[in-house]
């Protein structure tokens, strides 16, 4: 059974720190970024590792002692070091050098201290350098109020997403924008717009109390690091119901998923309530989920959401079924709407990905897996001078788009 740790031997004394540890962890950045990678996972009693196209792999052979774990948490933390023992976990930004600053969380586990470094390009991401669907830019631009959630695992970019968003609004629109996130990541200059951002702790008790508290200070766009609560989301719905424009994130991996999670986050008795809120007040939801391309890089392969008449109807009578799933992939032409597997079948036949990578990427991968090989025969057909077309035998009529 492992022991209690005695906070007590933890008292630090930034005089006596000589950051030892800390240079040596900006040799690992830096070898990170010159790599290419996303992450750095730092552990107490092993061996410095980075994620380098989804794939965490060990940049040392050298071990991390538990003292200069230790150590390294002091330097980095310093007089915060105090609230890290009592909290056992400490989410922060680490500045590296003028063009990279790094999302951190520190935490205790059994062996002692590790942390996390997530790279944050300190150039704000475009829509060109994230080439996000040209359908993302659209909504973008057509939004005023509502909520827009961007979603996916972690890792799969929601946050460089919405910083593409802000930074296109900022450089088009005159608004005043708001963010609340834990930490802040992307640090951006007033353009056309005036953007304030407060960190969460730091700024402001919490995502609810900084949303309450926005909603008092004229803003026209509220980003919201995450919703977390049920409350969030609620002071959230509220904020769209009045007029402003909420972004947010969610953990979910697509739309139907997503819209579910909201939802349920509330009691039983209030779930009728708020699916029929969320049903006026969202106007898109943009999943995501990374790709591993033909060069060995990684894409953001992307469901798109867009809320129209058939869409909220669906969403006010939802009963379990695909109905969501359906309305999306017959949308594309009409309204810009994608599945992931139309964007994977896309990529696939742009030759970005394989037919394996997106097979392993669908939610349904038997239907991708025919859409897949009818590609393949037309290509086949075409390259002999043949007419492309397929042979209904191939073609089962409900995986037609």
């Amino acid at each position: 059974m492992m022991n209690k740790m005695d906070t007590h031997s933890y008292e630090i004394d930034v005089s006596k720190l000589d950051f030892r540890q800390r240079n040596r962890l900006d040799l690992y950045l830096n070898e990170l970024i010159e790599k290419g990678g996303s992450d750095l996972h730092v552990k107490s009693g092993g061996v410095i590792r980075g994620r380098f196209n989804g794939e965490i792999i060990p940049m040392s052979n050298d071990v991390l002692a538990k003292e200069d774990a230790l150590t390294l948490a002091k330097e980095l933390l310093q007089f915060d070091f105090g609230e890290f023992l009592t909290h056992k976990n400490a989410d922060f930004t680490y500045e590296l050098n003028d063009d990279y600053r790094f999302r951190v969380n520190l935490f205790f586990q059994m062996d002692g201290i590790s942390g996390v470094f997530r790279v944050i390009p300190k150039k704000i991401p475009t829509f060109a350098d994230v080439k996000l669907p040209a359908v993302i830019e659209k909504i973008t631009d057509s939004a005023h109020r509502g909520i827009i959630l961007v979603t996916g695992p972690t890792g799969s970019g929601k946050t460089t997403t919405l910083a593409s968003m802000i930074n296109h609004m900022n450089e088009t629109k005159r608004r005043h924008i708001i963010t609340l996130e834990n930490p802040i990541e992307f640090a951006y200059k007033d353009k056309k717009s005036v953007i304030n951002q407060r960190s969460i702790g730091q700024d402001t008790l919490s995502f609810a109390d900084g949303l309450r508290a926005a909603l008092r200070e004229d803003p026209d766009v509220i980003l919201i690091g995450e919703m977390r609560d049920a409350e969030t989301i609620e002071t959230a719905m509220h904020a769209a119901e009045t007029g402003h424009l909420v972004l947010s994130t969610l953990h979910t991996i697509d739309a139907k998923e997503s819209i579910g999670r909201v939802i349920n986050m509330f009691p039983k008795a209030e779930q009728d309530r708020v699916k029929m809120t969320l049903a006026s007040v969202l106007y898109a939801v943009i999943s995501q989920r990374l790709v591993k391309t033909v060069d060995n890089k990684r894409r953001a392969a992307v469901e798109v959401l867009i809320k129209n008449l058939r869409i909220k109807e669906i969403m006010e009578a939802d009963d379990g079924s695909d109905d969501i799933y359906t309305a999306i992939s017959e949308s594309k032409n009409t309204y810009g709407m994608q599945t992931f597997e139309q964007h994977l079948l896309e990529f696939y036949e742009q030759g970005i990905i394989t037919a394996e990578e997106a097979l392993s990427k669908s939610g349904k991968p038997n239907d991708l897996e025919i859409k897949i090989k009818n590609v393949d025969l037309a290509k086949s057909r075409s390259e002999n001078g043949e007419d492309a077309v397929i042979p209904e035998s191939i073609i089962s009529l409900k995986d037609l788009d």
